[in-house]
């Protein structure tokens, strides 16, 4: 069987390139005789993996230096937790904005760690859009205020940074990450789950500021206290090895392949743009999505029948196109278009629904 278009929201595609090395390298990773699934985390082999893994990360998002990179596990929603016990240090309290069903699960995590207010919500419109807010209406001894980037069920974006003042601002950016250049220095901590942009599950990026490490509660587990994690390079058990691998090498495709993330966010642009333009100028589907709030990376829509959205899902399939049910929560259909998404994907695509539309108008 050839390869399919894989359109789904997490795990999702990975670039041919690195899944093709990484097949080549499979049973003796340079030259030293085995597989970095079999090999010491505290090897100078390994080390050297993860070591490249953050100075390309580093790179590609210019990240500063007063940011440590960390490589943790658990995935984005052990962080729902991870961030309250980190950083919830002064005042007990964080704002949160909610913009989605995974804002919305770290609002309720973090409810268990200190006060937590709702800032702002889109919930009265089912999350189509992000909902606004001021600097003056964040409080003004909060420790933090949270937001995630990009909504993946929802296919929602914040366009803008939000301006927070003095307060860290902390955000969710696992559908979001590496799809566009990131100004870091704007953010007190950013976070992402791996199986979207990065590589498979298992490993999970936590980008800190100094200033806010080192000062986790003492009843935070060493495994999940940020200060403990840096003085040990992530290492202060067995990290997710391959997991960590994978990632390097999406790391070095983006740099040496597609030449950096303004490269990227190019063609991630013109391929949603395809996408978009042909939904909005057809006669059966439709956007759930406000315009102006549209995310590059996860595109649901509708064709306003659910028999026929079901029948299109089960006929993408046998078209190669595969894993774009939308979420329950939105229903119809979901496109997510990440990185390792190639371009030749949204034409067949867009193809496939010209000829559904044809055929069930």
């Amino acid at each position: 069987m050839s390869r399919v278009y894989n359109f789904s929201a997490g795990p999702a595609c990975l670039p041919l390139k690195v899944l093709e090395r990484a097949a080549s390298e499979m049973t003796n990773y340079n030259d030293n005789g085995m597989s970095v699934m079999e090999m010491s985390h505290r090897s100078p082999v390994y080390e050297a993996i993860i070591a490249e893994a953050e100075q390309t990360l580093r790179k590609i998002m210019n990240i500063p230096e007063n940011y440590k990179v960390l490589f943790l596990q658990g995935g984005a929603t052990l962080q729902f937790a991870g961030i309250p016990m980190n950083l919830l240090n002064g005042s007990g309290k964080a704002d949160y904005v909610i913009s989605g069903q995974f804002s919305n699960n770290a609002y309720e995590e973090a409810k268990k760690y200190g006060d937590i207010k709702i800032l702002a919500s889109s919930k009265d419109e089912n999350f189509s859009y992000i909902p606004q807010f001021k600097a003056s209406d964040i409080r003004q001894d909060a420790d933090y205020v949270h937001i995630c980037q990009n909504n993946t069920i929802y296919g929602t974006v914040f366009k803008e940074i939000p301006d927070t003042g003095n307060i860290p601002l902390v955000s969710d950016v696992s559908s979001y990450i590496l799809s566009e250049p990131i100004d870091v220095s704007k953010f007190g901590l950013l976070y992402a789950g791996a199986q979207k942009n990065i590589g498979p599950s298992g490993v999970t990026v936590v980008i800190v500021r100094d200033d806010l490490i080192g000062k986790a509660r003492p009843s935070t587990p060493k495994v999940m206290d940020y200060k403990v994690q840096a003085e040990n390079d992530s290492m202060i058990n067995t990290p997710a090895c391959y997991s960590i691998y994978i990632a390097m090498l999406v790391f070095k495709w983006i740099m040496e392949d597609i030449g950096g993330l303004e490269t990227m966010q190019k063609i991630n642009v013109n391929k949603a743009q395809i996408l978009y333009d042909f939904i909005d100028n057809s006669k059966l589907y439709k956007s759930t999505v406000k315009k102006e709030f549209r995310s590059i990376m996860n595109v649901p829509f509708i064709t306003g029948s659910e028999d026929l959205d079901n029948k299109f899902v089960k006929e993408a399939a046998k078209n190669g196109i595969v894993t774009i049910k939308g979420h329950r929560a939105v229903g119809g259909m979901r496109a997510s278009i990440y990185n390792a998404m190639p371009v030749e994907g949204i034409k067949a695509l867009v193809e496939f629904m010209k000829k559904f539309e044809n055929e069930n108008v």
